[in-house]
């Protein structure tokens, strides 16, 4: 007679979720105006997993170092999303991208839709969904407010 081994079932797998730059800003950033709703989403019961890529990576370090406001250095930047990736609270895992531009979406119309277009089928096609704090990503994952 053969005996029946039981496997715990933890549920399907979890979404992986890659943040726009707005969204990876907002997380590293402790005073953006919106880095508590993104921390408090990624600090949920249920944490969501969480990615980035070339793209976003490039662009919060652009972001936090060309706005004065905000007060730093590349090198800074740099070093300040190299933590943020090693955290244990918001881990990220890396997208590569070997996406040109022959996979932009059908719905990007306007220079400003580009970036937004690339994450989102960057994410998809890497079974992931883009998260954003902007309302108007077709397919994407608005951040809870």
């Amino acid at each position: 007679m053969r005996s029946l081994r039981r496997f715990a079932y933890d549920g399907p797998p979890r979404m992986i979720y890659l943040l726009d730059v707005n969204a990876l800003v907002a997380l590293g950033f402790l005073n953006h105006e919106f880095h508590a709703r993104v921390a408090a989403w990624v600090q949920s019961r249920n944490p969501p997993n969480l990615a980035s890529c070339s793209i976003t990576e490039l662009g919060f370090a652009r972001v936090l170092a060309q706005a004065p406001a905000y007060g730093f250095t590349v090198a800074q930047a740099r070093t300040l999303l190299l933590r943020l990736k090693q955290s244990k609270k918001s881990a990220l895992t890396f997208i590569p991208d070997h996406h040109d531009i022959s996979n932009l979406p059908a719905w990007v119309r306007t220079p400003r839709q580009i970036t937004d277009g690339h994450l989102s089928k960057l994410a998809t096609a890497n079974g992931a969904i883009l998260a954003t704090l902007d309302e108007n990503i077709p397919g994407s994952y608005l951040i809870p407010k």
